[in-house]
């Protein structure tokens, strides 16, 4: 994989998350249009950029293709959590109680356990059509691109005052 190539596809995504976040989160739902429009922006590049750098044979791609889509309607039902959590945090953060404060916590832990399942379920599919060269340069896209997105989304949260 080119680094220019690799280096192009993650700008575009930490811009396309960016946009995701011009919202104020305390004012959009998950179910606002313009958040499902630019969430599936971000979705489809990210089918593009594993594309352009996993570089298929027709025959790997004939099998590994309806594989990736179902993992990523399911990893991105933990997106979805991930993200209305966010949203919920920031649209309360100065007021939360300790009581809240611990819900969203262990919230969040259990949407990080379940992306690890997700992750973990389809390695073996995975593995079925793609050599394990391959299946592990998947992985590696897949934790770039969510670093990139993740560092974005943390660059906008407000941190607890410790009170």
């Amino acid at each position: 994989m080119s680094r220019l190539r690799l280096l192009l596809a993650i700008v575009l995504l930490a811009a396309l998350s960016a946009a995701v976040q011009a919202e104020s989160p305390a004012t959009v739902s998950p179910a606002d249009p313009t958040m499902e429009a630019l969430l599936n922006a971000i979705r489809s590049n990210r089918k593009a950029f594993v594309a352009i750098n996993l570089q298929l044979t027709d025959d790997e791609a004939g099998k590994f293709w309806p594989v990736y889509d179902r993992y990523q309607t399911d990893i991105n039902k933990v997106g979805d959590r991930f993200v209305a959590l966010v949203q919920e945090y920031t649209a309360n953060f100065s007021s939360l109680s300790d009581e809240k404060a611990m819900k969203i916590v262990e919230d969040y832990l259990k949407i990080e356990a379940d992306r690890v399942e997700v992750r973990k379920s389809y390695v073996k599919e995975f593995a079925a059509s793609l050599p394990g060269r391959k299946v592990a340069r998947l992985y590696q896209l897949e934790n770039k691109m969510d670093a990139v997105v993740r560092y974005d989304i943390a660059s906008t949260v407000p941190v607890l005052d410790p009170r």
